[in-house]
């Protein structure tokens, strides 16, 4: 069975990201009825801190060496979660952008999965190399600012393209990003805003 991976990154549910989310997934699932959904909820699903062992195990790696035991377990912690990740047809982040960024649990997961032999590997004629297939994936990101008209009061959006780069390097090209902004000020805007976004979503999941 198909699978498109949803990784939920927001932690109040019913904050304007999920809502994006669901926007998406009712349409995806009324096009795609055959398609299994894995939720990965970046605050409710286990997610190594990254010290101690894991990032032991990360330095064995790059210098050549074996694991201990302990950094094989922790090692493998990492692996299932790259695991889900790598056997998704399709993958769907929701987010909300804080400080100008991403959540902290979203960057502690990139930080997990971002590991040589796992999700990259380092060749000397040619540099780092992804090792994951590209797949289409679509980047919800809601913020207090309107990243889309340009009217984002002084605000800079670094969320966007760290996510992109962080995508690219481990093999994921094919991203595509809507953004719902603003959701903070005058009600007027938020709800142009949430309309267009939403008009995006329900295009987007017809033929994701």
């Amino acid at each position: 069975m198909p699978k498109l991976l949803h990784i939920a990154c927001s932690p109040r549910a019913d904050s304007e990201s999920a809502a994006g989310a669901r926007i998406f997934l009712d349409r995806f699932r009324q096009a795609r009825p055959d398609w299994d959904i894995d939720l990965m909820n970046l605050w409710k699903d286990y997610l190594p801190e990254f010290e101690g062992y894991i990032l032991e195990a990360k330095y064995s790696r790059l210098g050549g060496r074996a694991f201990t035991d302990s950094q094989r377990d922790a090692f493998a912690i990492a692996e299932r979660i790259a695991v889900r990740l790598a056997l998704a047809d399709r993958v769907l982040i929701s987010t909300p952008m804080w400080n100008f960024g991403i959540p902290y649990k979203l960057k502690q997961l990139f930080d997990v999965i971002i590991q040589p032999g796992l999700t990259f590997r380092f060749d000397p004629s040619q540099g780092y190399l992804p090792l994951l297939k590209d797949r289409p994936t679509l980047v919800i990101i809601a913020s207090g600012s309107d990243f889309v008209t340009g009217m984002n009061r002084g605000r800079i959006d670094m969320a966007t393209p760290y996510l992109r780069e962080a995508l690219r390097f481990i093999g994921i090209s094919d991203v595509r990003f809507v953004l719902i902004g603003p959701t903070t000020g005058p009600l007027p805007p938020i709800l142009a805003a949430r309309e267009s976004a939403y008009q995006r979503l329900t295009t987007w999941a017809a033929r994701f």
